[in-house]
């Protein structure tokens, strides 16, 4: 596929209290757009209802350089949702990095996802040769990733997130999207398209505290499992079979018995209640996975934008 000699790049950048390591991001950004001339830069930082001096920084930035643009929302809507706006901004992009502030995912990478993009695929991936989160969080993502790749019906890259180049063909399949349940990384596996990967290390955060909390974490990863997997509801089917497969044995067994006039021994007061508590745990996960089906339904009758924009800064 020929790419035009000089590229329009938009980069997407959700920001939620970024103050902290703002200059510097916007620094190294500065540095990548002037080594590379030849590419015509835009980024938008989508602002997902910062409370301290966000707006202020990428407002002034943008007074002095007009490749940086804010889109602002009115409130906090959530990380998912200022991909969508951000993407919505820079559809006429030949191509469009969407990355995190908080520098874990290094600019300077990003010229080698314009290389690989410039080379024929339409979705490049920055995939991570090794991460520097420990403790709980670590072995959360590596649980998650383990168990996506398994149960889903669009297994993603393992060690990839939000960091890649979508062509403009990608983004425009993207921007079709109404759901409002996303899950980026599955979203990008299943609209499809040529893929290539480039290879990094995941660095620390450079400043400031993470904004996703391990409880936001969570409800991601489940946003992820329940939108892309019909399993869990066939795992309940194929468990109801088997306790009830299991209850008929059983029940055959003890008739048996009683024609034969084999003594039957009086079931204990433990084996009944373990029974009963057993099958009523199995009935409330059944109900459980049906609510997390059911309240994403609901989400999406409803119709409500996934986003209200306050204010725009450097668009016409």
């Amino acid at each position: 596929m020929t790419r035009p000699p000089s590229p329009a790049i938009a980069i997407v950048i959700p920001v939620y209290n970024e103050e902290p390591v703002l200059p510097e991001l916007l620094r190294r950004l500065t540095e990548v757009f002037d080594g590379h001339p030849d590419i015509r830069w835009t980024t938008v930082f989508v602002n997902d209802g910062s409370r301290d001096g966000t707006v202020a920084l990428i407002s002034a930035l943008n007074t002095r350089d007009p490749r940086f643009k804010l889109v602002d929302f009115s409130r906090n809507f959530g990380h998912q949702a200022a991909l969508t706006a951000g993407l919505a901004h820079v559809a006429e992009a030949d191509g469009v990095v969407t990355m995190d502030a908080d520098l874990q995912d290094p600019p300077e990478l990003i010229p080698d996802l314009v290389a690989a993009w410039r080379g024929g695929a339409d979705v490049v991936l920055a995939v991570r040769r090794s991460r520097q989160e420990t403790g709980v969080r670590r072995l959360g993502f590596d649980f998650f990733h383990k168990v996506f790749q398994k149960l889903t019906d669009f297994p993603i890259e393992a060690n990839t997130g939000t960091f890649c180049l979508l062509g403009k063909n990608a983004v425009g399949a993207f921007n079709q999207l109404s759901e409002k349940h996303r899950f980026f990384p599955g979203l990008r596996a299943w609209v499809g398209f040529k893929q290539a990967e480039v290879f990094y290390h995941r660095k620390e955060r450079a400043a400031g505290t993470p904004a996703v909390t391990l409880h936001k974490l969570v409800r991601y990863a489940l946003d992820g499992l329940f939108s892309f997997s019909h399993l869990p509801l066939r795992a309940l089917t194929y468990a109801g079979l088997m306790i009830a497969g299991l209850g008929f044995a059983v029940g055959l067994f003890f008739i048996a018995r009683r024609l034969l006039g084999i003594e039957v021994a009086q079931t204990g007061f433990t084996t009944l209640v373990t029974l009963v508590l057993f099958l009523g745990g199995i009935q409330l996960i059944g109900i459980g996975v049906l609510g997390e089906y059911l309240g994403r339904i609901y989400d999406e009758v409803k119709r409500r934008p996934p986003y209200i924009i306050k204010n725009r800064h450097g668009f016409e």
